[in-house]
């Protein structure tokens, strides 16, 4: 890997005045939260502010049969000294032959179809302090090769080391209680962090049908908190097992209608189980003689471990609303609310953004928690309703 690091440097100096590529965006943002934050909480606030940068430096030859892609990440935030960090989402370089595709170094990897969460995304861990929708991810280390052929595409990984997951810290917001302490890191592994993992997946479209099956053996990206203390308080400590998973992702499109479909069966810690999301998504287009468009998505979340879940979604159903404007602009609006068969409990999300002018683009996200049940998951989030407004300059 510090070969690949030193090669990337390399092309960086040697292209500054060739045909590469710069692009990337620098944002400020506010975080406002509803209420107080829980008695036991005291060191936390109600306002957050905060900037990020992610720049994109972009470089091809041979006829673009080569390329590497370096794309850091770095955020400062007001209060939380976990929330301001850095990371390096791409530091790749690929490679294209007549027929397979090989890419060494860090990257991202996306696999999932529905819009409520993305069980069979596994490549990848959970940067969690940017948002707690599970969209953001940390690049991970990789030998990633692809073959295509008329049969289909498939994909093989060797994954040499591992990414812990972000927490907020004492001082963040939201962020359970009591609070995650990841210098206590746990794994089942004896190799700890060094753990290669392996992944294979196969990829083919069937007329409309996209169909995906990957299978994945390594540590897990979801860790277990168990119970610990530092300084005689109470912590949570993340344990992260070795597992195998297998899965499955569908989606079929049909005029007006978007089919989707997410299993996986876990094998972890002596147990399996199994856990799926699918529904669909219908789309009203050029409502009222306009050019926007209205999406109503429908989707079912099930894990058969129920009340022994690790998530919060064990038999839950999302429904919700994308408008698309369909303007100059970009105009978006998502709206979208997840409720608990079992308990009532639901989580409440809003996510719109617009573009202003040729390089500004402002976003706005609503994310509420309603109905908590006192012995639920989200017990310690109750409190943790928030507005969040960005503003963001791209070039």
């Amino acid at each position: 890997m510090r070969k690949i690091i030193l090669f990337g440097i390399t092309i960086i100096l040697t292209s500054a005045a060739q045909a590469a590529e710069w692009r990337g965006n620098i944002s400020g943002q506010i975080r406002y939260f509803l209420h107080d934050p829980l008695p036991q909480n005291i060191e936390q606030h109600n306002n957050y502010v905060s900037i990020s940068t992610q720049p994109e430096f972009y470089h091809s030859w041979n006829n673009n049969d080569q390329s590497f892609t370096f794309t850091p990440f770095i955020r400062i935030d007001q209060y939380d000294d976990e929330r301001s960090h850095g990371d390096i989402r791409e530091f790749v370089w690929r490679n294209t032959f007549e027929d397979w595709q090989l890419k060494v170094g860090i990257s991202k990897v996306y696999w999932g179809v529905t819009e409520s969460q993305h069980l069979v995304d596994i490549i990848n861990q959970t940067d969690y302090i940017e948002n707690i929708d599970g969209e953001d991810k940390l690049g991970q280390p990789m030998i990633h090769a692809n073959i295509e052929r008329n049969w289909g595409n498939l994909d093989l990984f060797i994954l040499p080391g591992f990414r812990e997951r972000t927490f907020a810290g004492i001082e963040g917001r939201p962020r359970t209680f009591p609070y995650v302490d990841i210098d206590q890191t746990q794994y089942e592994s004896t190799d700890n962090d060094r753990h290669v993992d392996y992944a294979v997946r196969y990829f083919q479209y069937f007329g409309a049908l996209e169909i995906g099956l990957s299978y994945f053996d390594g540590t897990s990206r979801e860790p277990l908190l168990n119970t610990g203390t530092r300084n005689g308080e109470t912590v949570l400590v993340p344990y992260y097992p070795l597992m195998q998973q297998t899965g499955l992702s569908a989606q079929a499109t049909t005029e007006e209608w978007l089919w989707k479909l997410e299993i996986i069966h876990r094998s972890w810690l002596a147990e399996d189980f199994t856990a799926m999301t699918g529904g669909f998504e219908y789309t009203f287009v050029g409502i009222f003689e306009s050019n926007a468009d209205i999406g109503w998505v429908t989707e079912y979340l099930y894990d058969n471990r129920n009340n022994d879940a690790t998530t919060f979604f064990e038999n839950d159903v999302m429904m919700g609303l994308r408008l698309a404007m369909n303007d100059v602009q970009s105009t978006e609006t998502l709206f979208g609310i997840i409720v608990d068969m079992d308990t009532h409990e639901n989580l409440i999300s809003v996510e719109a953004n617009r573009r202003i002018g040729n390089n500004w683009k402002l976003e706005l996200e609503l994310r509420m928690f309603q109905h908590v049940n006192a012995t639920g998951l989200i017990n310690s989030l109750r409190k943790d309703d928030f507005v969040q407004i960005e503003m963001g300059y791209y070039f």
